[in-house]
């Protein structure tokens, strides 16, 4: 069969595999096809479980804080009730859809999918069920979420009691089940399967498809840069103890945790929320300038921090779980209090912009000369 190298778009011949073996692009390197043994059942069998506790995760008590004598006991939907009643809309919109919606949605596309993949059906819907998937699966972030509220409870068990409820646990076993089903889900086997015809050579990428790509990479990058700076320089919450209104930077959180002793938490802080960031708008704009100018680098390399800056930019969106987290839980009026800063938003935008500006970089450009573009 013959396969189509979506980084390179290079088409491939590829042999009948056996399980346990997969297929790369000699062109660019990119894995095309991996075949492991039973993953449409396995895919199936793990998406379903992941739904059950996706589902148990909901109704029960997730976390509980207890300090000065008080307690305040969340679940997932009241925690995101709490960010409402925060005047916070858009960041309990924001958590609500990247953690429980859209892996809700890819987890049933899964199973229609992979239920349909045994049976050998093809209804025609299929093709938008493989296109959902294609498209939500990088904006589902459950495991995130989870990182987020572990780096949470570490950054309060100080200040007080916390302790964890059935939903906590249902949430893990949601989060595990839901990254064993995507491992063992394929999107080129699907595809291959449900459209099952040979690969067409792709179509020769004209100048004026190059140069929409390069400026949206531009024009994202810059709105990037811009929303970065009030991401660091204003609070992106705030504490109030005792009647005192104490506002942390990113920055700022980073040392208050590092000065206090949590050096692993500040470490993730300051990879997820500072070098994440700034390596991927860094990277970002070195590729949009040498497909722009057509410079002569190892195209192998450029490929590397390409896949590189796909696979960690969504990570970054800890730090605003951590935030959603903290304000969703902590909320005893005058006695202690955490609050969401503006930061918030623009550190989740900047997150956002980055996240489209890789989607709209077209790695064919890599491959091609800017001056033999047609």
């Amino acid at each position: 069969m013959h396969l189509h190298c979506e980084q390179c778009h290079n088409v491939c011949s590829v042999p009948q595999l056996s399980a346990g073996t997969r297929a790369v692009c000699p062109r660019c390197g990119h894995t095309l096809l991996t075949v492991r043994k039973n993953a449409t059942e396995r895919v199936l069998a793990f998406s379903l479980s992941a739904l059950v506790f996706l589902g148990l995760s909901l109704p029960f008590n997730f976390l509980t804080f207890r300090a000065s004598g008080q307690h305040h006991s969340i679940d997932l939907p009241s925690g995101l009730g709490v960010l409402i009643s925060q005047d916070y809309l858009s960041l309990a919109i924001i958590t609500g859809v990247a953690t429980l919606l859209l892996p809700g949605i890819v987890l049933s596309c899964f199973v229609t999918m992979s239920w349909h993949f045994i049976a050998n059906t093809r209804p025609r819907y299929l093709v938008k069920v493989s296109k959902t998937i294609n498209l939500l699966l990088p904006w589902s972030m459950a495991e995130i979420f989870l990182v987020g509220t572990l780096v949470s409870l570490i950054k309060i068990t100080e200040l007080a009691d916390v302790s964890v409820g059935l939903s906590f646990y249902a949430f893990i076993g949601f989060t595990i089940f839901t990254t064993l089903a995507v491992y063992y889900y394929d999107p080129n086997t699907y595809k291959t399967w449900l459209f099952s015809a040979r690969a067409r050579s792709p179509k020769q990428i004209s100048r004026v498809d190059a140069s929409k790509s390069i400026q949206r990479t531009w024009a994202l990058l810059v709105t990037s840069i811009v929303l970065y700076i009030p991401a660091n320089m204003l609070p992106i919450m705030h504490t109030e103890l005792m009647g005192g209104d104490s506002p942390n930077t990113i920055i700022g959180g980073v040392i208050s945790l590092w000065e206090s002793g949590s050096y692993p938490v500040a470490s993730i802080i300051f990879l997820a929320s500072v070098v994440v960031p700034v390596a991927k708008i860094g990277i970002l704009l070195w590729l949009n300038y040498s497909v722009h100018f057509a410079l002569d680098i190892n195209t192998q390399k450029r490929m590397s921090y390409y896949r590189f800056i796909e696979a960690i930019g969504r990570w970054s969106m800890i730090d605003v779980f951590v935030v959603a987290v903290l304000v969703a839980l902590i909320q005893m009026g005058s006695t202690m209090s955490i609050y969401p800063g503006p930061a918030a938003l623009a550190f989740c935008a900047v997150v956002f912009v980055t996240m489209v500006a890789a989607m709209t970089f077209d790695s064919r450009l890599i491959w091609h000369n800017w001056k033999g573009l047609s």
